[in-house]
């Protein structure tokens, strides 16, 4: 399979000839990891279970987990979702992957529709699936929002939507949603959105798709999936736990396929994650956090917070020119939006992952406001 560069190798070897000013200490807002500790019920939780590395963990996961996904969802969404439309995952990248093979893999000729720029395990798995790819482009133009092309719907197996967005950080309003789960009932593809940022909002809470499609009274979530993570909200990215959740008829062959695939996740970490899944005050802490570095992003660089994520989508010159001098002179680095993107799209801007602490973030900060100057 001929897989396309990650990231942030390109950016290594965009820098690999360059040297950093020593007279900074190294600073990366690459990687969309937080910086902050994992909370410590969860680690406790995850060593009151470590006798359990004994046994074989179960593919479905186990009641904890499941029960404590399911009280997530009702007590972040309000969604009364049963175990046909669960399951727990060992992360997402692992889904986003696998997930579209096991759709695609009778179809012939498959198409994959999703957001540009996008988080490359989507480009993946269309190389994977070897499916035709066509991209929801977002940019300055439509307020980075992804503008529907029926014509090119009609053609689509496969849809992911990414909101709250990576990289973009854009947030799809509710009416949005429910066009896109008409959409999908309409031309009978399949819907998923990637939500792991969903609770990294800064001020109201923000719906699932999940919400969108009982709002349009597909309330048994019809070709509808959403997939969510406990790496962002919690702190806690080692975890690698996840799930997909939707429609159940779909999820019971997917079922089937997972028992072949050997992700199963062991039986102390799906320890630790039923506490961080049945906890919301840790994520209102990681929330508040957040929240103030975007404050220093207002104060430092001028720049409007979004709705959601911890990322900024910075507009510069040359995005190329910009992470390189930025390295050399100020020692910090930084994504090119182009390393993110396709056809152009994300050319002329960079991300910015504001993960650390508030000192850490500020400081950073500051370095590009220097370089600005």
């Amino acid at each position: 399979m001929n897989f396309e560069t990650y990231p942030f190798e390109k950016l290594n070897q965009l820098l690999k000839d360059v040297t950093p000013s020593s007279e900074y200490t190294p600073l990366s807002l690459t990687i969309g990891e937080p910086q902050f500790e994992t909370p410590g019920f969860i680690v406790a939780a995850l060593n009151d279970a470590s006798a359990l590395l004994n046994k074989y963990p179960k593919t479905a996961g186990g009641a904890e987990l499941r029960e404590a996904m399911l009280r997530y969802n009702k007590n972040r969404f309000g969604l009364t979702l049963d175990n046909t439309q669960i399951i727990p995952t060992f992360g997402t990248r692992e889904v986003l992957f696998n997930f579209p093979q096991f759709l695609l893999h009778d179809v012939k000729d498959p198409v994959m529709v999703f957001p540009n720029p996008f988080y490359q395990i989507y480009e993946g798995a269309a190389k994977a699936c070897r499916a035709e790819v066509i991209y929801l482009n977002l940019n300055a133009s439509n307020d980075f929002q992804p503008e529907v092309d029926e014509e090119a719907l009609a053609r689509a197996d496969f849809v992911i939507l990414n909101s709250p967005n990576n990289p973009t950080s854009s947030v799809m309003p509710m009416n949005d949603l429910k066009k896109w789960v008409t959409l999908a009932l309409k031309y009978d593809f399949v819907l998923m959105n990637d939500e792991c940022y969903a609770d990294l909002y800064l001020d109201e809470p923000l719906p699932s798709l999940l919400n969108a499609s009982m709002e349009v009274g597909n309330e048994n979530f019809k070709n509808i999936l959403v997939i969510n993570s406990a790496s962002k909200r919690s702190s806690a990215p080692g975890l690698r736990s996840g799930f997909i959740a939707g429609d159940a008829e779909i999820l019971k062959a997917y079922m089937v396929y997972r028992t072949y695939v050997g992700c199963a996740s062991p039986l102390p970490l799906q320890h630790a994650a039923a506490a961080a899944w049945a906890d919301q005050k840790h994520v209102d802490g990681f929330r508040a956090k957040y929240k103030a570095n975007f404050e220093a992003a207002k104060e430092v660089l001028g720049l409007d917070a979004p709705e959601a994520t911890f990322y900024i989508w910075l507009k510069v010159e040359d995005e190329i020119a910009f992470t390189t001098r930025l390295y050399e002179e100020y020692n910090l680095k930084v994504i090119p939006g182009s390393f993110l993107g396709r056809e152009g799209e994300g050319q002329g801007y960079v991300r910015l992952a504001l993960v650390y602490e508030a000192d850490k973030t500020r400081e950073a900060l500051e370095r590009i406001a220097k370089m600005q100057k």
